[in-house]
C-alpha cells in the first residue's frame, strides 16, 4: 500500500497587524456578514429545502441573521439513513489510500483557500476570536484529518504472527451499520472530526450538527464535497435533536454514536440504545465526550505569574465554553493574595465584544439559553453567604449574549459553582489552608462526578508526584504547570472518563479502532491430509 504522508501539526497563524492572513480574514468577515446563506439538508449529495427553517444568528449581535437553516423532517431522516446504507456498499470497499486522498485534499483545502472562510464562519456564528477560530476551525481540524489517516495506517499495519506454512491476517472491516455523529457548537473541528473519523475507516454517517454551529459546519460539508467525498458518505441532517435521534436510534442498521455534548444528553441516548438493543443487527459502538468541571490546583511552590496566566486563559478564553475550561481552582491561602492581585490586574485588561474587533479577548456566549443559565449562577452567587464576586458578574443581552469574565471566591469548597458544570466565563476559587495540601488533593478528586481535564502548578517535584498519584483518575488530560485547555492532535489525545465520557481519545488510534470490526483470517498453505496425530501411533 502506498505510504500516507507523515503528518505535522499545522502552524498557527498569528493574524498580527499587517499580516496577509489578517487582511484576508477581515475581508472574508465583511463578505460573509453581508449576505444571508440558505442551508439545506444534504442527503446522498442532494440538497433538500424543507421550507421549515431556523435562523442562525451572531451571538454577539443576535439581531443579525447569518443563515436560514432548513430542518429535516421524518422523510429526510429516513432518506439520510437510506443514503448512508447505499453509499456504504462502495465506500466500505475503498482502500485506505483511496479514502486518504479525499481527506488529505480536504486538509490542504482548509489550510489554503478555505481557511479564511471557515475561520470567519466560526467567528461570526460561534463568537470566537481570530485566535480561537484559528486553533480550532483551521489547525485542529487539519490535524485531525492528517493524523487520523496516519493512525489508521498504523492500525492496519498491526498484524498477527504467522507460523511456518500459514499466513495470518487481521482485516479491519468498517462497521456494517451507519454511524450517527452528533456534534457540538463549541468546536468547529469537532463538528468536522466526529463524522469524518468513522468515514476515514470506511463507515458512512448521518451527521446531526448543533443548531448553533450549522453555519460553520455547512461550510465544512461543502469543503468535503470539493475534496471528492462521494455522495451519501456523510449526510448533513440539521433538525430537532429529539426527532432525529428517535428515528436514527430505532433503525436496525444503526451501528454507533460519535457524540460530543452534555452528559445528560449522552446518558439519554445510551438509554435509548439500550431500549432497542435486541432489535439491532449488531451491538452499536457508543463513543462520547461529555461534560467537565475542570480544575486547577496550586501548591505553595507554584509560580504566581504562570498560575495567574493559566487561570485567565484557561477559564475565560472562548467565554469558558470549552469542555476543558478551568471552572474551579484551589490555591493555598498563603499564595492567594498575590495570585488574586495578578489575576485581577489581567482581567482589568480583558476586552469583551465583537470578535471582528481584533482587540476583543472574549465574545458572547452561544445563545439565550446559555446566557440565562450562566446569569442564574452569577445572580445566585451575588446573594449567597460566603461567596465574594471579585470581578465581573455583569450580564447584558441587549445586543448580544455577553457575560463578563467572572471570578468568585468561596469559603465552602462544596458551594455549587465549585461542583456543577456552568459552561461559561465563571471561575470559582477556594483558598485552602496551605498545610492541607494532601487533603485538598482528595477534595479535588471527590468534588465532581466529571474527569475530563485538570492541572497542577508546583515547582516542588515531590508535590507534582503527589498530585499525579492522588488525581490519577480525576482527569483524562492532566497538565503540569500549564492551563487545562488546548490539547493538540498528535500531542495530547483528548478525552475523559467518569461522567466526562468514554475516553476514546479523539485524534488517536484509540478512537479509530471503535469504527472497525476486526476479522481474523488464517490461510494454510500446506493443510494436513490425514486426521491422525503422531501420539496415536502404537508403541
Amino acid at each position: 500500500m502506498p505510504k500516507i504522508p507523515t503528518p505535522q501539526n499545522e502552524p498557527v497563524l498569528s493574524y498580527a497587524p499587517g499580516s496577509p492572513e489578517r487582511v484576508e480574514l477581515k475581508r472574508t468577515l465583511k463578505d460573509l456578514s453581508a449576505r444571508v446563506l440558505e442551508i439545506p439538508v444534504v442527503v446522498g449529495g442532494r440538497e433538500v429545502r424543507t421550507g421549515k427553517t431556523v435562523d442562525a444568528v451572531m451571538p454577539h449581535c443576535h439581531r443579525h441573521v447569518l443563515a436560514k437553516v432548513h430542518q429535516a423532517g421524518p422523510k429526510e431522516i429516513e432518506d439520510a439513513i437510506a443514503a448512508a446504507r447505499e453509499a456504504w456498499r462502495e465506500w466500505s470497499a475503498w482502500s485506505l489510500e483511496r479514502r486518504a486522498a479525499v481527506f488529505l485534499k480536504a486538509g490542504d483545502l482548509l489550510a489554503t483557500r478555505h481557511r479564511a472562510i471557515v475561520n470567519a464562519a466560526t467567528m461570526l456564528g460561534q463568537s470566537k476570536t481570530a485566535h480561537q477560530a484559528e486553533i480550532d476551525a483551521a489547525c485542529e481540524l487539519i490535524d485531525f484529518w492528517r493524523f487520523n489517516l496516519h493512525y489508521a495506517e498504523q492500525l492496519y499495519a498491526a498484524q498477527p504472527i504467522s507460523s511456518a506454512g500459514t499466513w495470518n491476517q487481521l482485516e479491519y472491516r468498517p462497521l456494517e451499520g451507519f454511524v450517527y455523529a452528533i456534534t457540538p457548537f463549541n468546536f468547529t473541528s469537532i463538528g468536522g472530526n466526529l463524522p469524518t473519523a468513522p468515514a476515514i475507516m470506511g463507515c458512512t454517517v448521518v451527521w446531526k450538527p448543533a443548531a448553533t454551529a450549522a453555519y460553520s459546519n455547512y461550510h465544512l460539508l461543502k469543503l468535503l464535497e470539493e475534496a471528492g467525498l462521494p455522495p451519501g458518505v456523510v449526510n448533513f441532517v440539521p433538525g430537532p435533536a429529539a426527532d432525529v435521534s428517535a428515528r436514527v436510534l430505532a433503525d436496525r442498521h444503526f451501528g454507533g454514536i460519535h457524540f460530543t455534548g452534555s452528559t445528560e444528553v449522552f446518558q439519554g441516548l445510551w438509554r435509548q440504545v439500550a431500549g432497542h438493543l435486541g432489535e439491532y443487527a449488531d451491538y452499536p459502538r457508543l463513543v462520547g465526550e461529555t461534560g467537565g468541571k475542570d480544575f486547577i490546583i496550586a501548591h505553595a511552590s507554584a509560580d504566581v505569574d504562570a498560575l495567574a496566566a493559566a487561570i485567565v486563559r484557561g477559564a475565560y478564553e472562548y467565554q469558558g465554553q470549552k469542555c476543558s475550561a478551568a471552572s474551579r481552582a484551589y490555591v493555598p491561602d498563603t499564595l492567594w493574595p498575590r495570585v488574586k492581585e495578578r489575576v485581577l490586574d489581567m482581567l482589568g485588561g480583558v476586552r469583551v465584544g465583537d470578535p471582528a474587533d481584533f482587540r476583543s479577548f472574549m465574545g458572547a456566549v452561544i445563545d439565550r439559553k446559555a446566557f440565562e443559565k450562566i446569569k442564574g449562577y452569577v445572580d445566585e452567587a451575588k446573594q449567597a453567604r460566603g461567596v465574594s464576586v471579585l470581578f465581573g458578574g455583569g450580564c447584558d443581552d441587549s445586543d448580544g449574549w455577553f457575560v463578563q469574565p467572572t471570578l468568585l471566591q468561596v469559603d465552602d469548597p462544596g458551594y455549587r459553582t465549585m461542583c456543577e458544570e456552568i459552561f461559561g466565563p465563571v471561575l470559582t476559587v477556594y483558598a485552602y489552608p496551605e498545610k492541607q495540601w494532601r487533603e485538598t488533593l482528595q477534595l479535588v478528586d471527590r468534588t465532581s462526578p466529571y474527569a475530563l481535564t485538570g492541572a497542577v502548578f508546583a515547582q516542588d517535584r515531590a508535590a507534582v508526584g503527589e498530585a499525579l498519584v492522588a488525581l490519577r483518575y480525576a482527569a483524562g488530560n492532566f497538565y503540569i504547570n500549564d492551563k487545562p485547555t488546548g490539547a493538540v492532535v498528535g500531542q495530547q489525545p483528548f478525552g475523559g472518563a467518569r461522567a466526562s465520557g468514554t475516553n476514546d481519545k479523539a485524534g488517536s488510534f484509540l478512537n479509530l479502532i471503535r469504527w472497525v470490526s476486526a476479522r481474523a483470517i488464517k490461510e494454510n498453505f500446506v493443510p494436513p491430509r490425514d486426521y491422525t496425530y503422531p501420539f496415536m501411533a502404537e508403541q
